[in-house]
């Protein structure tokens, strides 16, 4: 056990071993204290399509919303895939996209830290320059054991939240944009339902632009189903903006 730990925190393994005591400290943390931390990430992602349509996607999200995070396969296949940069492909087909990416990020780091720590033990290189090579060339395989891994739960997730929260109705409910949008563009925002935040899609309904962090209200959801309508929030205070609280 002790040679164990020793391989594990070797110079060439402990960042790999630190990550993957972080995200079991995560899921704990998700599944039992149900704790909500604030964690902004911003993905920007244009998305150049026949139809001279431009996606700008700032995604800004709680820990929680993250591990549940899912972008719909479908919907990135109606773009034309020749439009997509390496990287979304890439994204793709070892399924970051298709199921929840904290999901599929953690069984990447966890097999490619047994990727590492296995091949630096069988040669003991866990404390040379030559570990540091195979703690790079892992990247590779541990990325194909993470499709062959993860392809199985793609049916256990679709079915088990097959409509997410679109049964929801947020029309005429209060949210803030986690994004800049105007135009056709397309963005992120957060609106409260049933005392939960929830991440949606948004576009400007009048094609205004409607900035960071500010307030909007939503008018509804397209008829796709991929995003909602929105317009900015003005506190009037003779003619006050009513929001259904009872949906």
């Amino acid at each position: 056990m002790r040679a164990i730990i020793d391989i594990a925190f070797s110079s060439v393994n402990i960042i790999l071993s630190l990550l993957v005591i972080l995200l079991i400290l995560y899921w704990l943390f998700t599944m039992i204290s149900g704790i909500d931390f604030d964690l902004d990430i911003d993905v920007d992602v244009d998305i150049d399509v026949d139809a001279d349509v431009d996606v700008d996607i700032d995604t800004a999200t709680s820990i929680t919303d993250l591990a549940n995070a899912e972008i719909n396969k479908e919907d990135v296949l109606k773009y034309n895939r020749k439009n997509l940069e390496w990287w979304q492909i890439v994204l793709l087909y070892f399924n970051f996209v298709g199921l929840p990416f904290m999901f599929t990020f953690t069984c990447w780091i966890f097999i490619w830290w047994l990727c590492t720590v296995i091949s630096t033990s069988i040669t003991e290189s866990y404390n040379t320059s030559f570990g540091y090579t195979l703690l790079l060339i892992g990247i590779v395989p541990s990325l194909f054991l993470t499709k062959i891994f993860t392809t199985p739960f793609k049916g256990f997730f679709k079915n088990l939240n097959p409509d997410g929260d679109l049964p929801i109705n947020l029309a005429g409910r209060k949210g803030v944009m986690l994004s800049k949008i105007s135009g056709d563009k397309m963005g992120s925002a957060e609106v409260v339902a049933k005392g939960n935040p929830m991440s949606v899609y948004a576009k400007s309904f009048g094609g205004e632009t409607i900035n960071y962090k500010q307030t909007i209200i939503v008018v509804k959801q397209s008829d796709d189903k991929n995003f909602y309508w929105v317009f900015p929030y003005v506190e009037d205070e003779e003619n006050p903006t009513r929001l259904d609280e009872t949906n």
